[in-house]
């Protein structure tokens, strides 16, 4: 059958471009599935964390990333700029639907990530990668010496807090509650007894301010009810992710946050024959770098059930 393969990525960011590379290396016949290719920091005008690279921007990854893959693709792997709306199967029998058709495959591998909760507040949308930010690793080093805002509660929070405290002039953390209930007891005590390290609890922020770059923030406190002021050359949210995993319905376990839970060891779901990578999981840390090498420890899993089967 035309439409059908050994294995289906679906995912088009670091992780499924580094699987689909394996599987071509492999001659895993493999169709690879993205709305399109790059990943979430494909809007990050600077990132120095890419290991082998000093400096890279996310347009530039992204092309690198489809580029790799192009140089494989032939009768073996094929890519396609498709939206995966539903799969379907088991026992090694799958169907993925997309927007465009439908494809049969032995193996299902998602590294379809996952999206940033974004701040509602007015300016925001205006301000985005203009000194409003969601990528700590990505972009902090490009704030170095300034007055940093993190806004958050949690322990992606004060772990972005605790890096940008390395070279910001201050941080302060905002938090819409009024405790640190959903962060680690251990990691905020640490956080917070550093002497450049503040904190606003109760607050709704309202606006994001500035001129061609961020200056400020508005937010409302809410025990008192005032509006007050922040000046500040930068902010980090870490308010959470949504986990890009809409379309498996009830295929496969997910976590409370509708991660798809793995085995760490062999990147398998619930359901045999369907493996899972990168920011859509339930691990800890979710990086661009973590992402490549969770997919190569599932693609070489795939590789190895499938001969055996």
């Amino acid at each position: 059958m035309q439409n059908s393969y050994d294995l289906v990525i679906i995912g088009g960011g670091p992780a499924g471009a580094s699987a689909a590379i394996y599987a071509a290396r492999k001659r895993l016949k493999t169709l690879i599935l993205a709305e399109s290719f790059g990943g979430q920091s494909v809007v990050s005008t600077d990132i120095q964390n890419w290991i082998g690279t000093v400096s890279i921007s996310g347009e530039e990854l992204a092309s690198a990333l489809k580029k790799h893959m192009e140089a494989y693709a032939d009768e073996t792997l094929v890519l396609k700029e498709e939206r995966v709306n539903q799969v379907q199967g088991n026992n090694g029998k799958f169907l993925t639907i997309t927007d465009k058709g439908s494809y049969e495959s032995r193996a299902v591998l998602i590294a379809a990530g996952s999206r940033r909760r974004k701040i509602e507040a007015i300016g925001a949308d205006k301000f985005e990668h203009k000194g409003l930010t969601y990528c700590a690793s990505c972009d902090g080093p490009l704030f170095s010496g300034q007055d940093l805002v993190v806004l958050g509660g949690g322990n992606a929070a004060f772990e972005t807090a605790a890096q940008l405290l390395a070279y910001a002039k201050s941080v302060t953390l905002i938090n819409r509650g009024p405790d640190f209930y959903r962060a680690d007891s251990l990691t905020v005590e640490k956080v917070l007894s550093h002497p450049n390290m503040h904190t606003i609890k109760n607050a709704e922020i309202l606006e994001i301010k500035g001129d061609k770059f961020v200056n400020g923030l508005v937010y409302r406190d809410n025990e008192t009810k005032e509006t007050k002021e922040v000046a500040t050359g930068g902010i980090f949210v870490e308010i959470g992710q949504l986990p890009n995993t809409e379309f498996l319905g009830n295929l496969v376990e997910l976590s409370k946050y509708k991660q798809i839970v793995i085995d760490p060891r062999t990147q398998k779901t619930s359901l045999p024959g369907i493996w899972a990578a990168g920011d859509c999981t339930d691990i800890f840390y979710h990086q661009n770098n973590i992402a490549v090498g969770d997919a190569i420890r599932a693609l070489e899993d795939i590789y190895v059930t499938l001969h055996t089967r």
